[in-house]
This record gives C-alpha cells, structure tokens and sequence, in this order.
C-alpha cells in the first residue's frame, strides 16, 4: 500500500538535541551506514514547517539520498526559544553543523525555500566545507547590504508612504495579528502567495497606512487541492502550539544577521547551486531585480527556472516539476558517489 503523503505519522522523525535545543527532524531513507548514501537537508520557509516537504521526501530518498527535514526553530514540534540571538543565523547554521555531525555523515546539501532558503545561503558562506550544494527555492539571496534592514524599510516608508512586510513582521503587532485565528491566517497566506491567487487575491508586500498584514492576503471560500484538508489540519495544528512568535524571530533578527555576519560582506558560495521560482510568485513583484542578477551572487549558479503556474511554495504546489530539477542537479553534484540516480527529466511546460 503506498504511504499517504500527507499524514505526517508515516514518517520516521525523532528529536535532535543541538547546542542545546531540541530540533524536531523527519529522517527518510537513512538505510546503511552513515556516508553511504549522499545526505539533504531540507529547510522550510514561511509559513510552514518541515511537513511542508513531504511531498518530495520519499522520492528523493527513493534516488538514493538520505533525507532529513527538520522543523526549524521556533516551528511545530522543534523548541521556540525566548531568546531572539537563537533564531540568529550564526547560531542556526551552528545547528545545522552539529546535525550533519550528529548524523555522522561528511557534508550535506542543503535545499531551502524562502526563509530556509536565506539559511542555507548564509551556510553555504559559512561553511563550504560542509554544505556541498545549494538548492534555493523561491526567495533569491542577497549578499550583506550597505546599509542595516532598518534603514531599508525606512526608506521604502519615505518613497512610498507603505510599511514593508518585513519592516512589520520585526515589528510588535504581527503576531498579536496572525495570532488571533490561526487558521485564517494560514489558509490567508497560503493560498494568496500561490499561483492559484490572481488579481486583488495576489499578496501585496506593502501595506497601506492603517492595514495590517491580514489586509494584503484573501482567504478563499475553497482550497486549491494543492493543499489537502488534512494537510491544512496539520499545519494549524502545528502552529496553535505556540503561535506566530518562533515563526516570525526570523525577521526579528534581520538586524542582528546584519550586524554579526559583516564578516561576509560580499562572500559568494562557491558551491554548484540551484534557484528554483514559482512563474506565478507575487514575492518576484519585488524580488525580480534580485533574481535577474543571481549569476553574479551564487557563481556556482547551474540554473534558474521559474515553474509556469506555481507560486511562492513551489514544493507544494508542484513537487514533480520541483523533482524534475532538483535530481539532474544533485545526480551531477553526487556523480561520484554510488547508488544515485535520476529518473525524472526538466519538463518543458517552465518558463
């Protein structure tokens, strides 16, 4: 019988103590000894956890990979410290050294999407010896800016008299907001950062005097079947454990990545690195400048396509087109190693 891939139970997962703090992990095809079989980790983004892969988990075990997919701090059933310099990416990329460490295995590659994604970016500067190759997802990475966030999203306010979401997500009132319906506010995300929201459904990453972040997303009467009544059912579930605030620490510390990590300023992984996009993304509204000059940020670059109809969860939304890619690239990236294959080709339908 297959395995229903939306129930979260048919998973192995267990719980990671790193530096300190228990991490939730989900471990699939972890079968021989450790460095037998090359390692992944996948890093989710917002506003999901690490269930937000299991779609694409047992067919990348099932090429050859070991698979590991850990909530991040802060999310579902991982640790939600109080401490804002835990979410920070020093110590985040800390963890994830003494994961790949904890499992015994040599290096990892790491997959990230949008907030995961700006993780395994700032590993792969961190730590090349460690993290062999990267696959971004959805959120392109910027190096270190000239200027600290704050200045940023304070000149946005000048130009264009809107708050920035990110200026608001650092701010005191996001998670009061996202807090007080739970699942209106995931279904409210999900579906207008999707490709199935058109128009004025679109998520809008400035807000308007007076709106709050609720007022930039729509909440449809019915879910695209992208996301599954149970599959939504987990998330809220996951999400009423402790509410917005570890979700959210990531842009709290927007600040304190820029100050710690200056030491990076204008370091460029050089690791092979993949940039896979939704076509249908309302983040690229903003985000297509930093997209459009990905070459010269991650030299390593092997491709950027953009899959036609998908939004800003593309692994979600279309995990056989996202397989599609991520394998070619891997099996090249683990061409020396046994036991990889590929047997899923780059459609043609993407952009």
């Amino acid at each position: 019988m297959t395995p229903d891939v939306d129930d979260p139970a048919g998973f192995r997962s267990r719980t990671e103590v790193l530096n300190g703090m228990r991490w939730h992990v989900v471990d699939e095809g972890a079968q021989g000894p450790p460095g037998s079989r090359p390692l992944l980790i996948l890093l989710h983004g917002f506003p999901y956890t690490g269930y937000g892969w299991r779609k694409v988990i047992r067919p990348l075990a099932a090429a050859g990979y070991r698979v590991v997919a850990p909530d991040l701090l802060g999310h579902g059933r991982s640790e939600v410290p109080s401490d804002m310099a835990r979410y920070a990416h020093l110590r985040v990329v800390a963890d994830l050294v003494a994961l790949v460490e904890r499992l015994g295995e040599p290096g990892a590659v790491l997959i990230g999407h949008d907030v995961g994604a700006s993780i395994a970016f700032a590993a792969g500067q961190m730590r090349p010896d460690r993290f062999t190759a990267l696959v971004l997802m959805n959120t392109p990475p910027m190096l270190r800016s000239a200027t600290p966030p704050a200045e940023h999203w304070q000149q946005l306010r000048r130009d264009t008299g809107k708050v920035f979401y990110q200026e608001y997500f650092a701010g005191p009132d996001a998670v009061a907001e996202l807090d007080a319906d739970i699942r209106r506010s995931l279904r409210s995300i999900m579906f207008s950062i999707s490709g199935d929201a058109v128009g004025a459904q679109r998520w809008r990453s400035m807000m308007a005097p007076g709106e709050g972040f609720l007022d930039t997303v729509v909440d449809p009467p019915q879910f695209p079947a992208w996301l599954s009544a149970q599959a939504l059912e987990h998330y809220v579930a996951q999400y009423s454990r402790h509410g917005f605030f570890g979700p959210l620490a990531s842009y709290r510390c927007r600040a304190l990545n820029w100050d710690q990590c200056a030491f990076l300023a204008g370091m460029r992984p050089p690791q092979p690195a993949l940039f896979i996009g939704g076509a249908a993304d309302p983040a690229l509204d903003r985000f297509r400048p930093v997209l459009d000059r990905l070459e010269t940020t991650l030299p390593g670059l092997r491709g950027k396509p953009l899959i036609a109809g998908a939004g800003h969860s593309v692994a979600e939304e279309s995990p056989e087109q996202v397989l599609a890619h991520v394998l070619p690239f891997l099996a090249a990236c683990t061409a020396q190693r046994p036991g990889v294959r590929s047997s899923i080709h780059p459609r043609t339908e993407e952009t």
